[in-house]
């Protein structure tokens, strides 16, 4: 391999919901270069909301072989792509609560990251104080006489239930059923390629090198000088001072364990070398675990435009809170080559107790590695997504779903239980921020990797504690934050 080259001021590597957030914003300073490395392809056009390009045999995905509970496997996919897993999704874009930032860093509060959630959006809801409204995200929202029928009798359950309505899930505490906030415009999602790259002539200071695959940092001591890459098979060093890492919550913990930051008896086993032991390095991640409720409805058509999730229900139950999410259509007519004909109104526990562990198999960088998620490994956490899927059985019962859907037996949820656990695919807190005095930790409170010079982790790997709401939004906000603390 050749010797590195000086090709930027910082190397951004992973051009995800993240990446490219951070290359965008440092390269609005004329005199900074940066170079964005992505794995993926360039961002596709915008895709509809209802359509989701990540079933079986995607070119769009990454799959990761991953272990719910033992002795049951599932694929994760998360997205390959310029945009990364926000180019793919259903556009759900709820930012977490003042109540979520509690349980960070107290330089994380609420109040110290709502100037960059508004800074991120253009979003026309709600109160002025809690948004954006010249920010490059467009956040929108079905009218409430647009939804989808199962949508419609969802919300009309829900509040005859007893649950209020919120207009605006994107308020500080926000709770009870509403429109799900969307980064999407006519139908069509918008990733932050699209609203923080655009589809103009690139900045003459931003390189975007797509189809091409970081494999190792480079180091000179404890200090980060370039990144090892792979384009078609072949490999050559990039050189930069400083180097931000927006690989997702799998890929940031291999790249840094495949780079010698992890623990160091993993790594040692491996015959990797060890750099800088960091036990925090893919342990302890946390993602929300979704259970199903399957019904029979009656026919209705599907148009692709049409979100598959308009409306969630945020419930504060006794035993923690929960989400539920009433999808609009099959996931055979939602996602490609998948065979599902069933209607589905899924419940996720939204403030789990049991944690996760990503784990390097082979010595080789391009070897997957293999997400173990232990789910409802404690009482509490099945106790909460038991509860949650009680109130489903009983809205799908409700007068308001009558002559939509075939009710659910009684025990459906139960029976949804024994069926088997689901990931909601919102893996974070895999390099966790901290002060450094906990063994745990990976990152301070500006992002920094502990025990080495130069480095920046920005993505959901660093967050402390699992949003209870999902994590895309928040991790828009976490790169907003970040490329504010790169001084040039």
């Amino acid at each position: 391999m050749p010797a590195p080259a000086t090709v930027a001021d910082v190397i951004v590597v992973g051009g995800g919901s993240a990446g490219c957030v951070v290359a965008a914003r440092l390269s609005e300073n004329p005199y900074c270069t940066v170079v964005l490395v992505e794995a993926g392809p360039p961002a596709p056009a915008p895709g509809p909301v209802g359509t989701l390009p990540v079933g079986p045999g995607s070119e769009l995905v990454w799959s990761y072989s991953a272990e719910l509970e033992p002795g049951i496997p599932a694929t994760l996919a998360r997205g390959r792509v310029l945009g990364g897993s926000g180019a793919v999704n259903g556009g759900y874009f709820v930012r977490g609560t003042a109540a979520d930032f509690e349980r960070w860093p107290a330089s994380w509060s609420y109040r110290a990251v709502l100037p960059y959630f508004r800074r991120l959006e253009t979003d026309p809801v709600g109160e002025r104080r809690w948004h954006g409204d010249d920010g490059p995200m467009p956040v929108t929202r079905t009218p409430a006489a647009d939804l989808h029928p199962v949508s419609r009798a969802f919300v009309a359950a829900a509040t005859s239930a007893g649950f209020g309505y919120q207009a605006d899930l994107n308020e500080p505490d926000a709770v009870g059923v509403g429109p799900v906030p969307r980064n999407a415009a006519s139908g069509l999602r918008v990733s932050t390629a699209d609203a923080y790259l655009g589809a103009g002539p690139a900045r003459p200071n931003l390189r975007v090198h797509t189809g091409t695959t970081a494999r190792r940092l480079l180091f000179a001591g404890t200090r980060v000088v370039g990144v090892e890459v792979e384009e078609q098979g072949r490999g050559w060093a990039l050189h930069a001072d400083r180097v931000v890492v927006c690989c997702g919550a799998v890929a940031t913990p291999h790249l840094l364990m495949h780079s010698g930051i992890g623990p160091a008896q993993e790594l040692s086993e491996l015959g990797l070398d060890v750099l800088v032991d960091r036990q925090g390095v893919g342990r302890g991640f946390t993602d929300h675990p979704e259970v199903t409720v399957g019904y029979r409805r009656r026919p209705l058509p599907h148009r692709s435009t049409t979100p598959l999730l308009e409306a969630v229900l945020e419930a504060e139950l006794d035993t923690g809170p929960v989400e539920l999410r009433p999808y609009t259509a099959t996931f055979g007519e939602a996602i490609p080559g998948v065979s599902d004909p069933l209607g589905r109104l899924g419940v996720a526990l939204m403030r789990p107790d049991s944690r996760g562990e990503v784990v390097l198999r082979s010595a080789d960088p391009s070897a997957a590695p293999l997400v173990r998620y232990r789910y409802l490994r404690t009482a509490a956490d099945r106790a909460g997504l038991r509860a949650g899927l009680d109130l489903a059985e009983r809205l799908l019962r409700s007068d308001e779903f009558a002559g939509l859907l075939d009710p659910p037996e009684p025990g459906a949820a139960a029976a949804a239980m024994r069926a088997g656990v689901g990931t909601s695919m919102h893996l974070s807190g895999s390099c966790r921020m901290g002060s450094g005095a906990h063994p745990g930790d990976v990152v301070d409170e500006r992002c920094r990797v502990l025990g080495v010079q130069g480095l920046w982790l920005a993505d959901t790997s660093v967050m402390p504690e699992l949003t209870s709401r999902g994590p895309h939004a928040t991790a828009v906000m976490i790169a907003e934050r970040v490329a504010g603390f790169i001084e040039m």
